[in-house]
């Protein structure tokens, strides 16, 4: 336990890079935790909660907006990153599929990557890409952590019923992660577990 807070004790994050295509990816070095997850569903924000910083990763309100694989170095250690947003519709066809191919070569590409830390929305059922992106990572042999996000815009006595959805529909092993990025709610059991990846 000593050796998981010391590691994910954060005193150092640095944004160092965007990959806007496979060329531009950096080399495999370092462990890394790549952030997955629909457009708009709070990426940002929680990557700015984990590290203690406003504004590290740039949040939108423009879902879709999010066009590169963005790395951040933490701690000199390990690389956070924060992979393209899926499954917004107002994206032309041909970006998505752009994003989607660059995703892939990414996941299935890195010998370094450690795990993926799955974001979903608590408020809203599993859509049919979160399911496919879910099966897939699976599929890879790569662990997986699904953290429902927006916790604090559920009442606490519905929140378990959203979690049940989320377990059910993915067809989850292991637990969701009930985060919000406004309380810090769920960020020691997300760094319990990024801790046990690296």
């Amino acid at each position: 336990m000593l050796w998981s807070k010391r590691i994910m004790k954060i005193e150092s994050a640095v944004f160092t890079i965007s990959a806007f295509n496979k060329e531009q990816l950096p080399a495999a070095g370092l462990p890394e935790i790549a952030m997955a997850g629909r457009s708009n569903v709070g990426k940002s924000s929680l990557i700015n909660k984990m590290v203690g910083r406003k504004s590290l990763a740039r949040t939108s309100s423009t879902p879709g907006k999010t066009q590169s694989i963005n790395f951040y170095l933490i701690n000199e250690t390990w690389n956070l990153v924060d992979l393209p947003g899926y499954g917004y519709a107002r994206v032309a066809k041909s970006q998505r599929a752009f994003w989607g191919k660059l995703i892939e070569g990414y996941l299935t590409k890195r010998p370094t990557l450690r795990g993926v830390v799955h974001l979903v929305d608590i408020r809203h059922p599993p859509m049919e890409s979160d399911i496919i992106m879910q099966d897939w990572v699976r599929s890879l042999g790569i662990p997986t952590l699904v953290v429902a996000t927006k916790l604090d815009k559920i009442p606490r006595g519905k929140r378990q019923r959203h979690i049940k959805v989320i377990e059910k529909d993915l067809k989850l092993v292991r637990p969701v992660v009930p985060f919000s990025s406004v309380t810090g709610e769920g960020l020691s059991e997300l760094n319990d577990v990024l801790a046990e990846w690296l």
